[in-house]
């Protein structure tokens, strides 16, 4: 829990200030960087606040009051998404740190660098069951990369530096402190730490690759006919996008993208195949499906990507770049596993491709090539078009056509899945929570992108399910004049759960039906002092969407659509990602080549392993 003692920093070089253990803590934050704080004050944490007037009052520090410890969380998340830097939260003990639990573990599984700071009973009541007593370091152990509780204030500034040095190297991810009450209250002779000054002992995350193994993967590059590059979170975290970019264009990688990892590769880029995975372009998902190798690059195979295990990429040599040496084997093992960090490893890769003076051969994969842009003629993502109904692509479609340089958050269902399909933003623009899929994410996370990117669009994308979950922080927005717009995508379900009870379990839709008791959600803006706009019809959308943005303050924006769209494709649970419902039925006056299903007699694509229709094995 402390590993730093204040006695090996040298007094003699810093001057020394009779200072408290939370004016210590404040001004290790200032030094690291950090200029905005969300939280929640509360008893157990009253001295840190206490000190944080003053900061507040010299304009070292800004502190974002919430209207909820989980929304604290998640908007430090947010900020940390837009910007790379680490976010910052307050709450106090008992249920104000557990309250933090869930964005803490959102923050978690999407490797995103938070210091969580929490309050806590004084040192003589820990255990003894005080009043908002909470063992939150115990609580928090499997979702933080590493947490303290502090039990010298002399400790402080050591451990918020350690803090911040393990929060953002190697696999970035949220580390807690945990003061008690006490502690930021005694004065102890105070002595700084800058930034890098001290390292935990023992953690010295691998950066670059090894020599050997780049090599070996240059050679399976030059020799695959049909290789694929698949691009998660890890890319973003790096900030490697020019260099997949590179990699793409020289070797002619058609290039694929997690959730997590949208905008590490322009996907208006002719080699671009979107998203893969289980709501995923179905060119994306053949495509990994028929490739002889996968390249991955700060990607996880989580199940949402591979879909059936062992026919995920079946037929290919793999490639894996990541700096968690925990995650190179986990689920894939690879032929050519390289750790480190993906910047450095592709900077490595690129470096010996033009000293080995090698060249792409288009004649190679011109087949390959052919046979995705046959895939993506014959299976494009589909705006559907109703004569009395809004359809939901449209709304997202309208939203990137008029603000297509915007930072988007989302919330969680089927809204987000449709923006990932039909947004094209670039790096640390798409803000949404993929490995625990948190429902309330996307307000609080536009609140802290805004927060930290004043002069630039953000918009969070919101079912009307989720978007309760932590509605309270349009009071926040409200507060601090946070300039960040909601826009609701509204069909009265919660709609990714209502999807798979019509597709999975016989149309029994238990308790996903939101229409009856939803609140106005312009008249409740309106309440919490904000901007609300309603559309019913088609022809209100783009004026509506453009009064949102033109708008000097915080929006709501309730658009009315279809109740009953489905998201397709979708790959359905424990099945290869070929086999994807929704497909249309693809018909040619002449096939030149094709296999024919023996259960439902449609005509396939002669790579094919699935049936595109029916989904049965060919």
């Amino acid at each position: 829990m402390r590993s730093r003692n204040a006695s090996q920093i040298d007094s003699s070089i810093v001057p020394v200030t009779r200072r408290t253990g939370a004016y210590a803590l404040l001004d290790s934050l200032c030094r690291h960087g950090v200029k905005h704080i969300f939280g929640y004050p509360g008893g157990a944490i009253l001295p840190i606040y206490d000190a944080l007037y003053g900061f507040e009052v010299s304009g070292q520090l800004k502190h974002i009051l919430v209207r909820h410890e989980q929304g604290a969380a998640h908007a430090a998340d947010g900020y940390a998404r837009a910007t790379g830097q680490v976010g910052v939260c307050f709450g106090t003990s008992g249920p104000g740190a557990t309250n933090l639990v869930t964005g803490i573990a959102t923050a978690h599984m999407d490797s995103i660098p938070l210091v969580v700071i929490t309050g806590q009973v004084p040192r003589t009541a820990i255990g003894t069951d005080a009043f908002q007593e909470t063992d939150i370091w115990g609580i928090t152990l499997p979702i933080v990369k590493h947490s303290y509780v502090v039990r010298d204030p002399a400790d402080m500034a050591a451990i918020v530096a350690e803090a911040f040095y393990i929060a953002s190297s190697g696999r970035p991810g949220p580390v807690l402190i945990d003061v008690p009450k006490d502690v930021g209250l005694e004065e102890f002779d105070y002595v700084p730490v800058e930034p890098g000054a001290i390292r935990p002992a023992g953690y010295k995350p691998t950066v670059k690759g090894n020599p050997r193994q780049i090599t070996q993967a240059i050679e399976l590059i030059r020799n695959s006919q049909r290789p694929l590059l698949y691009v998660g979170g890890g890319a973003i975290a790096a900030g490697a996008h020019a260099e997949i970019a590179r990699l793409a264009d020289h070797f002619r990688l058609p290039t694929t993208t997690t959730l997590m990892g949208k905008g590490a590769f322009d996907e208006h880029h002719p080699l671009a195949l979107g998203m893969l995975g289980m709501h995923g372009t179905a060119y994306a998902n053949f495509a990994v499906t028929e490739c002889d190798l996968l390249i991955a690059v700060g990607a996880r195979f989580d199940d949402r990507v591979t879909g059936k295990l062992d026919e995920f990429a079946s037929r290919a040599k793999v490639i894996h770049i990541d700096i968690d040496p925990a995650e190179v084997g986990k689920t894939r093992v690879p032929d050519v596993p390289i750790v480190g960090d993906v910047k450095q490893v592709l900077i490595e890769l690129l470096d010996r491709v033009r000293e080995l003076e090698i060249v792409s051969d288009p004649a190679q994969t011109a087949a390959w090539h052919t046979r995705i842009n046959q895939w993506k003629t014959d299976y494009p993502l589909v705006v559907p078009s109703y004569d009395n109904e809004i359809a939901p692509q449209e709304v997202i479609v309208e939203l990137g056509r008029q603000a297509p340089d915007a930072y988007y958050t989302t919330d969680v269902g089927q809204h987000q899945m449709w923006a990932a399909q039909f947004l094209k933003n670039g790096p640390r623009r798409w803000i949404s929570s993929a490995g625990l899929g948190t429902m309330g994410f996307g307000i609080p996370a536009a609140m802290g992108a805004k927060v930290a990117l004043p002069d630039h669009q953000v918009i969070c994308v919101a079912g009307d399910a989720s978007v309760q979950m932590n509605i309270q922080e349009l009071g926040t927005l409200a507060q601090f004049g946070i300039n960040a717009k909601t826009v609701i995508v509204n069909n009265g379900w919660q709609g990714m759960v209502r999807q798979w009870q019509e597709a999975f379990y016989g149309e029994r839709y238990s308790s996903s039906n939101m229409e009856v008791g939803m609140p106005d959600f312009g008249k409740l803006a309106e309440a919490f002092g904000i901007k609300g706009i309603l559309v019913t019809e088609r022809s209100q959308l783009a004026p509506a969407v453009a009064e949102m943005l033109a708008y000097d303050g915080p929006v709501l924006l309730d658009v009315r659509v279809r109740r009953d769209e489905n998201c397709y494709p979708m790959v359905a649970p424990g099945k290869s990602n070929a086999q994807m419902l929704g497909l249309p039925e693809v018909k040619r006056e002449t096939p030149v080549s094709h296999q024919t299903c023996t259960n439902c007699q449609t005509d396939n694509h002669p790579s094919h392993q699935f049936c595109s229709h029916c989904g049965a094995k060919l």
